[in-house]
């Protein structure tokens, strides 16, 4: 595996894509503000095919763990419809600030842009916006009540759908700066992290399941709340 100066691990790889476990603070594609990004090492990435890979959907620069990347354009063009149409089981794990009063749930809630210029990402939840449904449960509690240790299941991919949701729950994603309570500077980093995804990419066999183990930024929280961590390969 190349790319190891930026972090990236390769999860899975066969004919038609990658899975790869980015590191938080990475973004995938260049951003105003300039920067390391993981487009930059595409080409490091395409293990012998003449064509580097693609994203075959969003992970904000702040998430750590499982990104899809298609090998070639037929493979990303079925990746995409896969994510599309809502086929691809998706996994997130989060360190809350505070905690549910329930051990499992559902969030629906219509999301929509905070702003009308194209160029703004920050979302709201707003009843004329876009469908937008999560499914969470509570996989640990610290002991003083004021973090818990979610399992987030996104049945739609808006963008920050778990961090607006979270929100609005009123147990904001540690470390989140724009949603959350997190100072700008000097904080946590976000704690969230895209833990596994399960891929019907063949007809004729089982779901592609992939795990990537928790990132360091996340030991404490996941620890204080019960969690036993697991040794990330190298």
């Amino acid at each position: 595996m190349t790319a190891t100066d930026i972090g990236v691990r390769l999860l899975y790889r066969d004919a038609l894509m990658l899975v790869i476990d980015k590191p938080a603070g990475l973004p995938v594609h260049p951003g105003p503000k300039g920067g390391p990004t993981l487009t930059d090492r595409l080409d490091d990435l395409r293990f012998g095919l003449p064509r580097r890979p693609q994203a075959a959907h969003r992970l904000d620069r702040d998430t750590s763990g499982c990104l899809v990347l298609g090998r070639h354009p037929k493979a990303l063009a079925r990746l995409n419809k896969l994510f599309a149409d809502g086929r691809v089981e998706k996994t997130y794990w989060a360190i809350v600030e505070g905690a549910p009063q329930d051990e499992s749930g559902v969030i629906d809630l219509a999301l929509a842009r905070r702003s009308d210029d194209p160029r703004s990402w920050w979302m709201k939840s707003d009843p004329a916006g876009d469908p937008s449904l999560t499914r969470w449960r509570v996989l640990g509690r610290s002991p003083d009540g004021g973090s818990a240790w979610l399992e987030l299941a996104p049945e739609t991919g808006r963008t920050h759908q778990l961090r607006v949701h979270c929100a609005a729950m009123g147990w904001p994603i540690r470390g989140d700066t724009i949603y959350g309570n997190a100072p700008r500077h000097g904080g946590p980093g976000l704690q969230l992290h895209a833990r596994a995804l399960g891929l019907p990419l063949y007809p004729k066999k089982p779901p592609i399941r992939i795990e990537a183990a928790p990132h360091e930024h996340m030991s404490a929280g996941l620890t204080a709340c019960g969690f036993v961590q697991e040794t990330r390969p190298p």
